[in-house]
């Protein structure tokens, strides 16, 4: 069981002179009060959680371990509210059902400032005083290979022991994390500094739409975003730049036997020898992550026809933005050069570019140490990463301090047996609500 207090080797527990007690949360057992050892809190091996003063703070006041209590017990709650949200099909573009679901229940809570945009994006907001926001944010929609399944199984999603069981319950068990954290946060009575803005966001799937969007409305006055990933046994502070191209060739299409010369197929083929052959940091040492693929070519339909079109894809990545911008150039001139030489048309089609960047400072910030120690009093241990590739990426791109909670969630995500761990999904919201607490009056 996590949380429970040091032992000596005489059997007695450690108790502190003065110090506050640290409250530990285990999803699978009660509440447990561990006392703050004696040692100085300026230690190499301190817990972490109690080197953040404003966690600490957090753990020790009276109304936020009422509602951890209270959390501790809402797994069964949350089960059922999963259950109904994973058996709604949400497909990316087609989530407004799963999203009217959301917007009720978020309604439900009492919350007043709650609407759902085009997108679709539910947002729901607490008011603070600041004018400044914290923004929560999970993904709505679910991989396009996920209705099929979900109509297959013949049921819907089921309690299966710490389990949910069915297609469609692995992403959306952020969103009940969220919803509970929300919930947790108006049962604790508090008023935040800072608007706190729960977000559960569209089209993530296809383009980080539902993102931008969010972006676009709170940019200016949103001090940082969580993406919600996980129960935070990984959390991400920086992003990872990902471009994807469609490069299309066309030229003159006929039969076999005559016509259709030169055939798309020589540009494809020496424009993809080409790029696969531009040198690339190797592997083993690569901290930019940099790398360049071709995945997908396609062209023709028939065994006796000259094409007269045909794609292929390019992937471009890396944590530097001018590492991502010299691998473009590159392919453009190749396609350039390829071009003149045959005659044939070849053409770049953006398909996305999800943006990625580096904060100074992200790695030591109040978000991200609060997080780190959040994650340690839940009896994780957090790792930390700078290349992440989510809703965060579109904050991190335009400047604003962001993290990714990672970790847990569940498993066989996309397949029949997909399912969502009940006890990660009760860490997820205690996490996301001690975060609310602390960010949202930093």
């Amino acid at each position: 069981m996590t949380g429970t207090p040091p032992v000596d080797q005489d059997g007695s527990r450690h108790r502190p002179s003065c110090d506050p007690p640290l409250l530990r949360l285990s999803v699978l057992g009660g509440l447990q009060v561990e006392p703050l050892e004696t040692r100085s809190l300026d230690t190499a091996d301190t817990d972490p959680s109690l080197a953040v003063p404003q966690v600490r703070a957090a753990l020790a006041d009276a109304s936020v371990q009422r509602t951890l209590a209270v959390l501790d017990r809402a797994a069964p709650a949350m089960a059922a509210g999963l259950v109904r949200l994973g058996a709604i099909e949400s497909p990316s573009g087609r989530e407004h059902e799963r999203a009217a679901e959301v917007l009720r229940r978020f309604r439900a809570l009492g919350i007043a400032d709650v609407h759902m945009d085009s997108t679709p994006n539910v947002i729901a907001r607490i008011p603070g005083r600041s004018g400044r926001a914290i923004v929560f944010v999970s993904t709505l929609d679910d991989l396009a290979s996920i209705p099929p399944l979900q109509r297959a199984a013949g049921r819907p999603p089921y309690v299966d022991g710490d389990r949910v069981v069915g297609p469609g319950t692995n992403t959306s068990a952020t969103t009940e994390a969220m919803l509970a954290a929300a919930q947790a946060y108006i049962a604790s009575g508090k008023q935040p500094l800072h608007d706190l803005v729960f977000a559960a966001v569209a089209q993530e799937e296809t383009g980080l739409v539902g993102m931008n969007a969010l972006y676009a409305a709170y940019r200016d006055r949103a001090l940082s975003f969580v993406d919600i990933l996980g129960d935070g046994r990984s959390i991400t502070y920086g992003a990872l730049g990902i471009h994807w191209w469609r490069v299309v060739a066309r030229g003159p299409g006929g039969h076999s036997l005559g016509g259709g010369t030169p055939n798309v197929n020589q540009a494809i083929g020496r424009a993809v020898d080409r790029i696969l052959s531009l040198p690339q940091p190797p592997a083993s040492d690569n901290p930019r992550r940099t790398s360049l693929n071709v995945a997908m070519l396609q062209s023709g339909a028939v065994f006796n026809h000259k094409p007269d079109s045909g794609w292929f894809s390019v992937d471009i990545r890396s944590l530097d933005a001018d590492a991502i911008a010299a691998n473009e150039a590159a392919v453009r001139g190749i396609l350039d050069d390829v071009s003149r030489e045959t005659g044939l048309s070849l053409t770049m089609q953006p398909v996305s570019r999800t943006p990625g960047g580096q904060i100074a400072g992200a790695d030591t910030s109040l978000l991200v140490r609060a997080s780190v120690a959040i994650g340690e009093s839940l009896g994780l241990s957090p790792r930390l990463g700078n290349a992440g590739s989510a809703n965060l990426n579109v904050a991190i791109g335009g400047g604003t301090f962001a993290i990714g909670l990672g970790g847990e969630r569940g498993g066989a995500r996309g397949q029949p047996g997909e399912f969502a761990d009940i006890p990660a999904m009760v860490r997820t919201a205690t996490h996301v609500f001690l975060l609310a607490v602390v960010m949202g009056d930093a």
